[in-house]
């Protein structure tokens, strides 16, 4: 679905809105997507379209995942979630998972960004390489 350009501007005003402390406040999107139905401006349909596709990114943009192919210590954990939050701020959402495949080292993915510094990747880039 095409989305005009007033329904983006509209969107991203709203979720602007939103933004508390430079986090997404959860009551506020309520708030605005409830508000947005009863009223049904026009084009709303566009705009919550939109508006919904900002929340999952910055959703995704504020959850990490890091794999390993064996347990992390806790020590490990918090040191890897301080180097994240150092670098992506605070109130970033960590989940720690296991990965056998990975063979060594870890995989670190926040929103679209993805760090992989496994053993199984160094083998597959050395592979392409040849």
């Amino acid at each position: 679905m095409k989305i005009s350009k007033q329904a983006r501007r509209e969107a991203k005003q709203l979720f602007q809105c939103c933004v508390v402390n430079g986090a997404l406040d959860e009551a506020r999107v309520r708030q605005a997507v409830g508000a947005a139905i009863a009223q049904k401006p026009r084009g709303y349909v566009a705009l919550l379209t939109h508006f919904q596709r900002l929340v999952k990114l910055d959703i995704a943009r504020r959850t990490a995942r890091v794999e390993s192919p064996v347990a992390l210590s806790a020590p490990e954990q918090a040191t890897v979630g301080q180097q994240l939050t150092r670098q992506y701020g605070p109130g970033l959402q960590l989940s720690f998972a296991l990965n056998p495949d990975l063979i060594g080292g870890l995989r670190i993915q926040v929103g679209s960004d993805v760090y992989d510094g496994s053993v199984r990747a160094r083998l597959a880039a050395l592979r392409d390489s040849f």
